[in-house]
């Protein structure tokens, strides 16, 4: 589990396939860890991945 200085974490859910999507935000699912449909996986919440997750939020769900 990742951790920040403020200790936290987002719980990223992939809801929607990115098969006929653009390919950079296939790239974009998949360097978030992200293979198949309805796994999740967790994140630092910087503003790295949070720039990530707001080109991808059509395909993703997100828990703090």
């Amino acid at each position: 589990m990742a951790k920040t200085k403020t200790g936290r974490t987002l719980k990223v859910t992939l809801v929607r396939s990115p098969i006929g999507c653009p390919q950079p935000q296939k790239a974009t699912v998949r360097a978030l860890g992200l293979r198949r449909m309805h796994q999740t996986v967790e994140h630092a919440d910087t503003p790295a991945v949070r720039g990530m997750l707001a080109k991808v939020d059509h395909l993703i769900r997100i828990e703090e």
